[in-house]
């Protein structure tokens, strides 16, 4: 099976999401492009990228596990799309711990990270949302941190 290009994983990424808003009533590709922007600008390959475009498909079940195990992508790019989904009542701490044994999967959730915590995409939430996740976002990134 052909490697999928970025703009095909960018393209179905997009569609996938087709009509999904986040917290803020923002269209989701919104997020999805400004993860994989970031990816980029960190030095990410395209491996990363194309996971940054795919980084919550398999979690948010707009895309099955089915898909990805199928999809014409790269190994690393399923590895690191794997670790970025978080299992349903798993731990923070397991979930950073499998990003960080993960190869190229610390780049992309740094980036995804960097945009939740964007203090001008946090403005518009209502006090309560933003003081709960500013609190999730800082916890994740302290246990992301080996040099704490």
């Amino acid at each position: 099976m052909p490697l999928l290009t970025l703009t095909e994983v960018e393209t179905l990424a997009r569609a996938a999401h087709d009509g999904r808003t986040d917290k803020a009533g923002r269209p989701y590709a919104e997020h999805l492009a400004a993860v994989a922007d970031g990816v980029r600008a960190r030095g990410g390959d395209p491996d990363q990228i194309a996971a940054a475009w795919l980084h919550d498909a398999v979690e948010d079940a707009v895309l099955s596990e089915e898909w990805l195990a199928a999809a014409g992508l790269t190994a690393r790019t399923k590895a690191i799309v794997r670790a970025l989904t978080r299992g349903p009542g798993e731990s923070q701490e397991a979930y950073a711990a499998r990003i960080l044994a993960t190869p190229g999967a610390l780049l992309v959730k740094e980036a995804d990270l960097a945009h939740n915590a964007d203090p001008d995409r946090l403005a518009v939430l209502p006090e309560p949302v933003r003081t709960r996740l500013t609190g999730k976002y800082e916890r994740m990134r302290a246990l992301l941190d080996p040099h704490p």
